[in-house]
C-alpha cells in the first residue's frame, strides 16, 4: 500500500485577477475536483504545497482535508502550473478519487543493481522506458517500480515490461513486450586499418600518374 501523504487546504474566496495578491503573499490557488465532488476553489501556503507535490508526484495518493471540515478527500496531483517568469508555483489541480474504485496511473521505473552482462563487455545499461501504466486502487498504487539489473547476465540481455514484478492487486496496462532496458556495447574509437593500407584514400582516376 502506498504511504499516506497529508495536506490541509483552506477555503478560497479570492477569485479571478485578485488571486495575484494571494500569490504575492506566498499563497497558491488550488482546485479540487472529481466525479463525486463539485469543483472547489481552495488555497495553500506555497512552501507546504511544494513539499507535498514533490513528495507525491502524480501517482501517490494525498489525504486532503479542508480547514473547518471533517471530510477527508483522497486525491492525486493532476496539473501543476509554474510562473514562467519567476519560476514560482502558480496553481495546482487535485483529482479526487474513490478509495474503492480502481484507476490507472503512470508509475516511474527505476533501475537497481548492476548487470554482469554489461560488465563483461565493458558496456552500459540503457534505460528505454522510464514509466509504465498500471491499474490499482488508489491506496495500492505503487510510488515506483524497480528492475534488478543483476538478472541481465548476458551481453545481449534485455528487460521487458512483463519482467517487472508488480505488487499485489496491481495490474499492468503497458505492452508487456515493450523493452525497458538493454545492454549497449562501447563504441569503437576508430576503424581498423587493413594490412598494406596506409589509411589514405587513393586519388581519383583523373589524378593517377600517367605512364
Amino acid at each position: 500500500m502506498a504511504d499516506r501523504i497529508a495536506l490541509k487546504l483552506q477555503p478560497r474566496t479570492t477569485l479571478g485577477k485578485k488571486v495575484k495578491a494571494l500569490r504575492r503573499g506566498g499563497i497558491v490557488p488550488v482546485h479540487l475536483y472529481g466525479p463525486s465532488v463539485a469543483s472547489r476553489s481552495l488555497q495553500c501556503q506555497r512552501q507546504e504545497l511544494i513539499k507535498v507535490v514533490a513528495q507525491a508526484g502524480g501517482h501517490t495518493p494525498i489525504s486532503i482535508t479542508v480547514e473547518g471540515e471533517k471530510e477527508e478527500h483522497l486525491a492525486f496531483v493532476r496539473e501543476i502550473q509554474w510562473d514562467p517568469i519567476r519560476g514560482n508555483l502558480f496553481h495546482v489541480d487535485f483529482l479526487r478519487a474513490e478509495a474503492t474504485q480502481r484507476l490507472s496511473a503512470d508509475v516511474p521505473v527505476v533501475m537497481t543493481g548492476e548487470s554482469p552482462g554489461a560488465k563483461e563487455v565493458f558496456g552500459t545499461v540503457m534505460q528505454q522506458l522510464y514509466s509504465v501504466t498500471v491499474e490499482a486502487l488508489p491506496l495500492d498504487m505503487p510510488p515506483e517500480l524497480s528492475i534488478d539489473l543483476s538478472s541481465m547476465v548476458q551481453p545481449d540481455s534485455v528487460i521487458r515490461v512483463g519482467d517487472i514484478s508488480l505488487p499485489p492487486n496491481v495490474s499492468l496496462l503497458t505492452d508487456p513486450e515493450a523493452m525497458v532496458a538493454r545492454v549497449e556495447l562501447p563504441k569503437e574509437e576508430g576503424a581498423e586499418v587493413g594490412e598494406g593500407d596506409s589509411g589514405r584514400a587513393s586519388p581519383p582516376e583523373s589524378e593517377q600518374p600517367q605512364g
